[in-house]
């Protein structure tokens, strides 16, 4: 049980305690492990030295770097060159997408049309707002396909938006508000044979996916995905926030985003954040022990979860595939009323849930992933994401269902929403 104290100011100024907590926002961020705590502290005290530094204190630090680029290309079944460590899932999707169309920009000619990305209306604001960026400047021209009622991307209206001048495919494999788990090697496989039919190797589509929500829970060998590009990012999977990774297969065409030193094979300059790459491969390392049967787990707590609050609670609806969804992920439209005001009483009785990516909480426009799917504003508006962990208990989610539950009957008693029975 995640319990800790939380302090909040009562009406006479005082501090009263709130002791219960909790936290169903795993797909915001994770808590930091143990053991992937201790071990990126050596790092962070007694073995400081710059891995670029030739000196011993130097060379112990680039040891951490390059044992956690081998296990995690290991990982992915990948060469270890092919592991860029980045600052988190939000520039490893910024690298990969505007290294591919700039880097391939580069070898043709400049009256050449600009080149075609297509992505889905429901991918994370990372990959979202660099190929809008593309877009405006006369980069790219991009496609961005509708999902289905699943919340899925169909394969086959990949293959119809591919174009002569189509040189990256951009889809997430995880979608991070609704969990929806796309075909990733299927389409993959659909690329590569199209690229088949492209004998000019500056023709050929590239595909890139974030898989920054698929980490822990769904096949990462990327032989077996058939993807050219992945990203994924540390604080989901146990480690710190500030470290992630791309996968970027040798031999693309790619411009580097960060000019400076030659760090990370002269493709991504400045310092390596050493503590944090043997964290992220610490946790990488603990993700795979039992991994199948950490993953049933989870998936049986969901489960219980989403049908507990179908048994509890009237007029609401599952966001998202019923089936192809991450073990993690439960998404719910509350009829009648809005997610804020749920949110909100959610906090006071200790309970930490999302009314969409966390990287858009400030914002109050309504979620564009429920937006694509539904064409509902109002359900985007209604909708809270509860997303669980490993050590989520059956306790945890009795406890949310209650307090869920009385919240919901609150809100319905003074919304004008409701209809009259």
């Amino acid at each position: 049980m995640h319990r800790r104290f939380k302090k909040d100011r009562t009406e006479s100024g005082g501090i009263m305690s709130l002791d219960k907590q909790v936290y169903l926002d795993y797909a915001a961020t994770s808590p930091v492990k143990k053991e992937v705590l201790d071990a990126m502290l050596p790092y962070l005290t007694e073995k400081f030295g710059n891995p670029s530094s030739l000196h011993s204190w130097g060379q112990e630090s680039r040891q951490a770097v390059d044992d956690s680029r081998r296990l995690i290309a290991k990982f992915l079944n990948v060469k270890e060159k092919e592991i860029i460590f980045t600052s988190g899932g939000t520039e490893s999707d910024n690298m990969a997408i505007r290294g591919i169309i700039i880097g391939l920009g580069a070898r043709l000619k400049k009256e050449a049309a600009p080149m075609h990305i297509i992505t889905s209306q429901i991918e994370h604001h990372a990959v979202l707002r660099t190929c809008q960026y593309l877009e405006k400047n006369g980069l790219a021209e991009v496609t961005y396909l509708k999902p289905n009622l699943d919340g899925i991307i169909d394969q086959n209206k990949v293959k119809e938006a591919i174009k002569e001048n189509t040189a990256l495919v951009s889809i997430m494999y995880v979608n991070n508000e609704i969990g929806a788990v796309q075909p990733i090697r299927e389409i993959g496989k659909m690329i590569e044979s199209e690229n088949r039919k492209r004998t000019i190797r500056e023709t050929r589509i590239y595909f890139h996916t974030d898989a920054v929500q698929a980490t822990e829970y769904q096949e990462m060998n990327v032989e077996y995905l058939h993807v050219d590009l992945l990203s994924f990012s540390g604080h989901k999977i146990g480690a710190p926030k500030g470290v992630g990774v791309l996968y970027k297969k040798e031999n693309l065409p790619f411009q580097k985003m960060i000019f400076g030193g030659e760090q990370e094979m002269n493709l991504r300059a400045g310092t390596e954040n050493v503590a944090g790459i043997a964290a992220i491969a610490k946790a990488i390392e603990i993700l795979q022990e039992n991994k199948a049967e950490k993953v049933e787990a989870v998936n049986k707590m969901r489960n219980y979860f989403i049908e507990k609050i179908e048994k509890e609670i009237s007029d609401i609806e599952l966001n998202g595939s019923r089936e192809l969804r991450s073990p993690n992920n439960i998404n719910f439209y509350f009829k009648y009323i809005e997610g804020e005001s749920i949110l909100l009483n959610l906090d006071l009785v200790g309970i930490a849930a999302s009314s969409g990516s966390a990287c858009t909480s400030q914002s109050l426009e309504p979620s564009h992933v429920l937006v694509s799917v539904y064409d509902n504003p109002e359900r985007a508006h209604g909708s809270i994401r509860f997303t669980i962990g490993e050590k989520t208990t059956n306790e945890e989610i009795d406890y949310s269902v209650e307090k869920i539950k009385e919240i919901v009957e609150k809100l319905r008693a003074m919304s004008p929403l409701v209809p009259e029975k």
